[in-house]
């Protein structure tokens, strides 16, 4: 998993980076086919802002939360991913799962019986 965390209007602190990681770091706990993670950390006035973009095979997954503070934003953040990931995880596994089988010619139900 390529890791790549930048900051708008921030310095990204050894301490900031260490808790990111961490928090992403569940993400691949429960699904291990993600490719690339981008994280952006920005700060405006009053607003403390997280976003992550998660590449995953066939889909990206894009989720953002703002607090008044990073830590707190960061924590919601790695909520809403890992219900997002665990929700497209369990969208690819139930694939075909739901559908009928289908009976071939011949075995029921054929005309003429």
């Amino acid at each position: 998993m390529n890791l790549q965390i930048s900051g708008h209007h921030l310095e990204i602190t050894p301490a900031l980076h260490e808790y990111v990681t961490g928090k992403l770091e569940r993400v691949t706990r429960h699904f291990d086919h993600v490719i690339d993670v981008s994280a952006i950390l920005s700060v405006e006035k009053l607003k403390q802002k997280a976003e992550v973009t998660v590449h995953l095979s066939g889909k990206d997954i894009y989720v953002e939360s703002v607090d008044e503070d990073l830590y707190a934003a960061i924590d919601i953040l790695a909520d809403k991913l890992d219900r997002q990931v665990q929700k497209y995880k369990q969208k690819v596994q139930n694939h075909h799962r739901g559908q009928k089988p289908v009976h071939e010619a011949g075995e029921i139900g054929e005309a003429g019986e």
